[in-house]
């Protein structure tokens, strides 16, 4: 016996679903393609007579995920194989007990229904609420409000007191580096690239950093600067008008937000027409807030969702 299997990734949701898939799928071409679905798809185990094919590999392969990462492919088989036949030879003697009699087993077989009704229906209802005008529609939207704001590239020296920043600035006003004093003197984490911080909005940083940055000329050095994480010594590289990246570059970001707004207008949907009893609580309380069908795209470098 192999020891307890993995923490699956979505348990036997997705598991019942595709073997149910297979086994029609099986049954419908058997009679015309014995020998070219036995090739595809090959037994690699019997166990008392039970078949497990290279497919029940896979598929276990799929529901136990993450805990499988970190071996190499052989090895990954091997085990999960290996898993598979411990499974069926408990499962069996379980139904020897008539383990699926006990109240508990019929109870969490109830749920894994459930659940995996809902996971086919909601994944059914997402994908096909992603077309690519559906896709284009959000990203034109949060296109229009991200074209024209302006964004500034910057670089900063941190350090603990105001002494400090006034003598670095001294420092800097007599001609030093000021990517090289970065690199020797800021207690920040960017220090290394010369305290360099990309391009940023006003939102993106703190108050009092983001009024001194934008108000900066290109090519000035600020004033010591306090704010909460100590004191900054600014220089402004650059400045222009933000632009939206382009389509391909955010079109995975803007499929998982049109799948989940889809499938959470959806549900929205389908509790309206439901009658819903909460015992527990009052009826005014009974519906849970619907935060995600009204979502928008989070302005996140044009991130419509952050997974």
């Amino acid at each position: 016996m192999t020891t307890s299997p993995p923490e699956t990734k979505t348990g036997l949701r997705r598991g019942l679903a595709t073997l149910a898939a297979t086994g029609c799928l099986v049954a419908v071409l058997a009679a015309g393609l014995p020998v070219r679905a036995a090739e595809s798809d090959p037994v690699l185990a019997k166990v008392n007579g039970s078949e497990i094919h290279a497919s029940d590999v896979a598929l276990a392969e799929e529901e136990l995920g993450p805990s499988l990462q970190q071996m190499d492919p052989s090895t990954r088989k091997d085990n999960v194989l290996s898993f598979l036949i411990d499974m069926k030879i408990v499962s069996k003697a379980a139904e020897d007990k008539k383990i699926e009699n006990n109240d508990d087993f019929k109870k969490r077989l109830a749920f894994t229904r459930n659940r995996l009704l809902m996971d086919s229906l909601l994944a059914s209802e997402g994908k096909a609420a992603t077309t690519d005008d559906a896709m284009k529609k959000v990203y034109e939207e949060a296109a229009k409000q991200i074209t024209g704001e302006q964004e500034v590239r910057a670089r900063h020296i941190l350090v603990e007191t105001e002494d400090e920043a006034k003598a670095i600035k001294a420092e800097l006003d007599k001609g030093a580096d000021f990517g090289e004093l970065a690199k020797k003197k800021s207690k920040d984490p960017g220090a290394s690239d010369g305290g360099d911080l990309g391009f940023f909005t006003k939102e993106q940083m703190v108050p009092e950093f983001s009024a001194v940055a934008f108000s900066l000329e290109p090519g000035k050095i600020s004033d010591p600067v306090k704010s909460q994480f100590g004191w900054h010594i600014i220089k402004v590289e650059e400045k222009r008008n933000r632009k939206a990246p382009d389509f391909e570059q955010v079109k995975a970001q803007i499929e998982t937000y049109v799948t989940r707004k889809a499938q959470a207008d959806y549900v929205a949907k389908l509790r309206e027409a439901a009658k819903v009893e909460r015992m527990d609580k009052p009826a005014d309380a009974a519906a849970p807030a619907d935060a995600a069908k009204d979502a928008k795209p989070a302005d996140n470098k044009m991130a419509p969702a952050k997974k």
